[in-house]
């Protein structure tokens, strides 16, 4: 497991006062990003680029979403595009979502169906619920 540089220019962790974003290769095949923090109408162009940039550089990303403290639709909306740009490339996107609070917005939203969802990392690494 190794930081990857990010795809703004900055190396290791990019972080604001809301939103801590650390992805971590795994073999290089599969990255994982772990997500902390809130993810807003104004953060999510941050965190989409993030996204964005991950799910085009390997066949599969793994989106922790454990430290998220709120996930609006913004952010919501975020992961569909991803999860839809990692259809589309033949890649994929899973979300490791056993907090309350993600789950939750994920209910609420109607959207549990669309993703591929794990309750750990090396679940999700391993392609297991």
């Amino acid at each position: 497991m190794a930081l990857v540089a990010s795809p703004l220019g900055r190396a290791g962790p990019l972080c604001s006062s809301i939103l801590d974003l650390q992805v971590a290769e795994h073999g290089g095949e599969a990255r994982v990003i772990t997500v902390g923090g809130e993810i807003n109408a104004l953060i999510a162009p941050e965190f989409a680029a993030f996204v964005t940039a991950q799910v085009a550089a390997v066949p599969l990303v793994v989106v922790d979403l454990q430290k998220v403290r709120f996930l609006g639709f913004a952010g919501l909306s975020v992961l569909v595009e991803a999860n839809e740009l990692a259809t589309r490339e033949g890649r994929r996107l899973r979300l490791v979502c056993h907090s309350r609070m993600v789950n939750r917005a994920l209910d609420v939203a109607g959207l549990r169906e669309q993703f591929s969802l794990s309750d750990t990392v090396s679940a999700a690494l391993n392609n297991s619920p």
